[in-house]
């Protein structure tokens, strides 16, 4: 399922978004938020994986890169810009520690040699296609936002509000990151995720 690579790229986001949300300054709010990023992006990727199986598939998870700048597919960098280990911190740099990024992983999809058209009787072609790959990164938006109702109701609030940050940012339809396949996927159901995180952020700012 989740390859020795992802587990690497999951453990250097992890530690990045630690980094920014304790700023050093406090050891337990490190290793707190260290642990719950873990497992929230695991069981993310994790369920992406699980549902990319459905759809007779598999997906690979790597760190965010930025290859072109402009509208112009001409213009590209000559070396792409790690921007999921770049940006979070940058973000935070800027804002003296007032504004966080959590948005450092995307996905590929790639289908498996036999898909097994009859028995899901979903569809009757080997292509992947965007309403395909709009269901993957639903299903890791989803379970974020799962989570975060399970950590309010286990009176976790921090790894829940971390859970909903990192569901919202990633609903952002930019780049390559899951909300952009989720937008031309199924721009419904990235209303609704969408709507549904910005519920979970203004109970946030509002119990705050």
């Amino acid at each position: 399922m989740i390859r020795p690579k992802e587990i690497i790229s999951i453990l250097v986001v992890s530690l990045i978004f630690a980094l920014t949300i304790s700023l050093l300054i406090d050891v337990i709010t490190f290793i707190y938020a260290f642990i719950s990023m873990f497992i929230i992006i695991f069981v993310s990727i994790l369920v992406k994986e699980m549902t990319a199986f459905w759809f007779d598939s598999e997906i690979e998870t790597n760190l965010w890169e930025i290859k072109q700048y402009g509208f112009s597919r001409k213009r590209k960098f000559k070396n792409a810009f790690p921007a999921g280990i770049f940006l979070p911190l940058i973000v935070t740099t800027l804002s003296f520690g007032t504004l966080y990024w959590f948005a450092s992983l995307v996905f590929e999809v790639k289908p498996k040699g036999y898909r097994a058209a009859k028995r899901h009787e979903l569809y009757s072609f080997s292509e992947i296609t965007e309403w395909h790959i709009g269901l993957i990164a639903s299903s890791g938006i989803a379970v974020c936002l799962i989570l975060a109702i399970a950590g309010y109701l286990a009176g976790l609030e921090d790894f829940a509000k971390l859970s909903i940050f990192y569901a919202f940012f990633n609903l952002l339809p930019i780049s390559n990151l899951d909300g952009n396949k989720i937008f031309f996927g199924n721009l419904v159901i990235w209303s609704f995720l969408t709507i549904l995180a910005l519920i979970g952020l203004g109970y946030v700012f509002l119990t705050v």
